[in-house]
């Protein structure tokens, strides 16, 4: 037995023997990598003979044993097992075969020589021997979360020349080579697109490019983030496939079923337009192909309170005209139409196509306008300036004018169909109605008409502006006249006049003052005599009452002297009588001469007549003399002082 394994016929059965077994494990190997039933089955039974003969023909238990051990170690290479990890592809490529790929074709499909469509999934694969097969181990793909991932065929039908982007094929995400490329897959890049997840790709067949190898492409890694579109934004969307627009269009129609952009087959499907769309992305995030469309963010467009937005459409239906007939001067069509639209956008935001559409603001509150060297907050009158005018009188002279208008929300479509927008309304109705107006107006005033009479001349160009701006659906609320500047020359004989007015006023004002002044003064005296013209005038009546008293008390005492003496008279007659009668009783009585001396001394002494001195100045010797004498009158006089007091 030993002798006969050391001979030359006994190595030539061990190895016979050896060749069997490993030809048993290759059929193995490649019944388990079969996909149809008979095959793996032919190919198993096969198998199980070759090994069976194998240890069959063997001598003896060692050299089956040494079989054994033989096959126990080489089966992993004889049965092509191949082991894939949970995170990689395996990428087969076969060395030889019966047949070639076709010209023109890189990845085999029918078991041709070369990269084979389908890869390995994680686990164990058999039937990839060494000398058939070369299995290249990729990492799985993945697309974090946030962004999306664009891919490259190197093989499949060429795109049309219509199209720059492949057509999306069923192809489970690009993980089955096979049928994209049995499905008409096109070369290229891809219409489709990678989102958030893992991926087991054929890199022989798909380049992927992810926002981290996207600079190796030549690409911008932002462009492989998740689109967003911010708040208040709207996204004006450029798509870069699908038919031309159509001739007189500037921008593709709204298409349905596309998702927003986001399922580009969609959107080829239904026939959309590359170029500018009417559509636009609101806020929110969006998978978008950079490759597929572009898109541009842009405000929302805000109208503010006070105000409306006549919208002037260059895409939509076919123009068609719901003016009117009695609005002569532009056109209004409905909502979505080419045109100007006859409903305005009301105040809020709203997201409008830019590019597609112009917003024309037209403020519905009241608008002031000024020809003056100022302009308000809107710029409407930044290229107005005060009018120059030429009066009757020949004089040139500049005038200040502010014009107050207003526009209705429902005139708003009327105006900017007739004049574009609010500016032309300023430039090319405004300016000429006011403008011609008071030039044509001041040419019946001389100057100083004008300035006396503004007021008249204000009514008169608020009326007439009024009905002129009626006409073009504006309502003139007013009319105003600011500064006016008359000529120079005139002014100053203006001036010159109103200084000596003024002079002859002021020379009138300082008489009447001085006049004043006097009788202040004169009311100042006479109410400082006023109490003694008064006392005076009291005085003068105290007397005339006193005079008047006094004639009446004279006219009464002559009354009464009168009434006394005729009394006394008849007393002194009453008297005389008695006293004749006693004097003749007496003269009867005593005599004529004794009664007279009688009555003499009765007299004298009734009329205490002294006879006698009382100082008697005599010469005698041993007498006082004249000393007695003054000394007695002394006396006399002290005595009577008294008395007359």
């Amino acid at each position: 037995m030993n002798s006969f394994l050391v001979s030359p016929w006994g190595v030539a059965a061990v190895c016979a023997h050896l060749l069997l077994g490993c030809a048993g494990l290759v059929l193995a190997g490649l019944a388990l990598k079969s996909r149809i039933p008979a095959a793996r089955l032919a190919l198993g039974l096969a198998a199980l003979a070759g090994l069976a003969s194998a240890f069959a023909l063997a001598s003896g238990w060692p050299e089956r044993a040494g079989l054994a051990l033989a096959f126990l170690v080489t089966s992993p290479v004889l049965l092509g097992l191949v082991v894939i990890r949970e995170d990689e592809v395996g990428v087969v490529v076969k060395k030889f075969a019966r047949r070639h790929l076709p010209a023109g074709q890189l990845i085999a499909l029918a078991d041709e020589a070369g990269y084979q469509a389908d890869t390995l999934a994680p686990g164990l694969h058999f039937g990839h021997g060494f000398w058939q097969y070369t299995v290249a181990k990729a990492p799985v793909v993945v697309v974090p979360s946030g962004e999306i991932a664009l891919v490259v065929a190197a093989a499949g039908a060429p795109i049309p020349a219509e199209r720059i982007l492949a057509r999306v094929v069923a192809c489970d995400d690009f993980q089955d080579a096979r049928r994209f490329l049995l499905g008409g897959g096109e070369k290229g890049r891809q219409l489709g697109l990678l989102t958030a997840g893992s991926y087991r790709i054929n890199p022989a067949l798909f380049t992927v490019i992810t926002a981290r190898n996207a600079a190796g492409h030549d690409m911008d890694p932002a462009d492989l983030h998740v689109h967003s579109v911010q708040s208040d934004m709207v996204g004006i969307v450029t798509a870069l496939d699908g038919q031309p627009i159509a001739a007189g269009e500037i921008a593709g129609p709204v298409v349905p079923g596309h998702d927003n952009f986001q399922n580009a087959r969609a959107f080829l499907d239904a026939g959309g337009r590359r170029g500018l769309q009417e559509q636009v992305l609101l806020s929110g995030s969006w998978n978008l192909n950079p490759w597929f469309v572009r898109v541009e963010q842009v405000p929302m467009l805000a109208i503010p309170i006070g105000s409306v937005g006549v919208v002037i459409s260059y895409v939509g239906l076919a123009h068609e005209d719901v003016s009117g007939s009695a609005f002569k001067h532009g056109d209004l069509v409905n909502v979505g139409h080419k045109g100007v639209w006859v409903s305005p956008l009301n105040p809020g935001k709203h997201p409008i196509n830019t590019r597609i559409m112009r917003v024309e603001l037209v403020p519905t509150t009241n608008i002031v306008l000024n020809w003056a060297n100022r302009t308000e907050s809107h710029h409407y009158d930044s290229k107005l300036s005060s009018i120059t005018v030429r009066s009757k009188d020949g004089f040139a002279f500049n005038l200040d004018v502010a014009q107050i208008i207003h526009v209705g929300a429902l005139d708003a479509p009327k105006v900017i169909s007739r004049l574009g927008s609010m500016q032309n309304l300023v430039d090319h109705a405004l300016q000429p109605i006011v403008g011609n107006y008071f030039r044509n107006s001041a040419q019946h005033h001389t100057v100083l008409d004008f300035l006396n009479a503004r007021s008249e001349r204000q009514v008169e160009a608020a009326g007439h502006i009024r009905a002129a701006l009626a006409a073009y659906d504006v309502q003139a609320i007013d009319t105003l006249i600011g500064d006016i500047t008359p000529p120079a020359e005139l002014m100053k004989t203006q001036t010159d006049r109103k200084i000596a007015e003024e002079e002859k006023k002021t020379y009138e004002t300082q008489e009447a003052a001085q006049n004043q002044r006097q009788e202040l003064v004169r009311a100042t005296a006479l109410a400082n005599i006023q109490q003694q013209m008064v006392d005076a005038d009291q005085g003068v009546r105290i007397a005339e009452l006193r005079s008047q008293s006094a004639i009446k008390q004279a006219t009464g005492e002559a009354e009464s002297l009168r009434l006394r003496a005729l009394g006394e008279a008849e007393g002194i007659r009453a008297t005389g009588d008695a006293k004749a009668q006693a004097y003749r009783a007496g003269v009867e009585a005593l005599g004529a001469q004794s009664y007279t001396l009688m009555q003499l001394t009765q007299t004298l002494a009734d009329k205490n007549i002294r006879i006698v001195p009382d100082v008697s100045v005599t010469g005698a010797t041993g007498g006082s003399g004249l000393l007695d004498t003054m000394l007695a009158l002394l006396a006399r006089e002290k005595t009577r002082d008294p008395a007359a007091n």
